[in-house]
């Protein structure tokens, strides 16, 4: 990867593919309008508090590889968010989380049923938009992209102690829940614009994600509420384990091991009992350690651009590697 001054932000990187990405919210309304006032609400609320769109802009430039341009191309960055959308409403019911990037959750506003049946919506109405296109291939890749990060929320809740989860638990965690989609994302682009890169752009897309992903869960550690729009800590208010904590619990002493314990134990642990296990967690090289693996697959996803063609999909796929490891938010 190429040394950078400066992080790219997520606005540099969409710069090549700006109006495309403008087109890409005008059909995710069209995809979600309702004449049935109570799902139109909720729509129009979940359309307020959507997110940046990394993954739909990560599907405009594998579609601009070669330099062409898919008509397809919006709609299908459209489902691929409206499917990660649908995701975080079941997550965030499953989980009973009221805030999502510093906003209420559909579940805290309404109801945890409104939040299901609301997920349900989202994803139906994405595949009935991909079946309207006629193509198979694509319903296939992000079936499967869905399907596993199903089976990934299913393996999390199945996760009896919490503290008993292990590294590759982790991989294949995040591999499920993160990673599909944004492997998936980067499949369609190629199957619209540039099929002779697929599977390196799926490549591209699934390391990608697992860097994303690491780095969000080290924000977790890292960021205060201002910046992540969630409280800091929030993982392990919920009694999550991610990479940090897994790398660290082996090296803990019994006083340490103890004081995580009882935060496991707590149903609603303290500000400063977080604070402890977060300086726990660095102490033991956590962080450090958490972040030398997101830089590994950062390295993976960057190798796997090698031999596409040279232009400004490419850089600014290149630049999104970095976004994705280095981002403050």
């Amino acid at each position: 990867m190429t040394a950078r001054t400066a992080v790219p932000r997520l606005a540099d990187i969409q710069a090549p593919i700006r109006e495309r990405v403008d087109g890409v919210v005008d059909e995710i309304r069209r995809i979600v309008v309702s004449d049935f006032a109570p799902v139109e609400t909720v729509n129009e609320y979940l359309l307020k508090i959507r997110g940046k769109l990394f993954r739909p802009s990560l599907l405009l430039l594998c579609d601009n590889v070669e330099g062409e341009q898919s008509p397809h191309a919006e709609t299908l960055a459209a489902i691929v968010e409206l499917v990660h959308l649908a995701t975080l409403v079941h997550d965030d019911a499953v989980d009973h989380s009221v805030l999502r990037r510093g906003m209420p959750t559909v579940n805290a506003l309404w109801s945890h049923q409104v939040a299901i049946i609301m997920g349900d919506y989202l994803y139906t109405r994405s595949l009935m938009e991909i079946t309207r296109l006629g193509k198979l291939e694509p319903i296939q890749v992000l079936a499967d992209a869905a399907n596993a990060m199903t089976v990934g929320e299913m393996r999390q809740l199945s996760s009896h102690d919490a503290l008993d989860f292990s590294e590759a638990d982790y991989f294949r965690l995040i591999d499920s829940k993160t990673a599909s989609l944004m492997g998936a994302a980067c499949e369609l682009g190629a199957l619209t614009g540039a099929p002779a890169h697929r599977q390196a752009l799926k490549t591209f897309g699934r390391e990608l994600g697992l860097a994303f992903q690491i780095a969000d869960d080290l924000l977790d550690y890292t960021a205060d509420s201002a910046v992540t729009g969630k409280p800091t800590g929030l993982d392990l208010r919920e009694h999550k384990v991610t990479l940090p904590l897994i790398h660290a619990l082996p090296r803990l002493s019994p006083g340490e091991r103890a004081e995580v314990e009882a935060l496991f134990a707590h149903p609603e642990p303290s500000d400063a009992m977080i604070a402890g296990v977060v300086e726990i967690v660095k102490g033991q090289g956590g962080l450090e350690y958490a972040h030398a693996q997101a830089m590994e697959c950062a390295q993976r996803a960057s190798e796997a651009l090698d031999g596409l063609p040279e232009g400004p999909a490419l850089e600014a796929l290149r630049d999104s590697i970095v976004y994705a490891i280095e981002r403050r938010r």
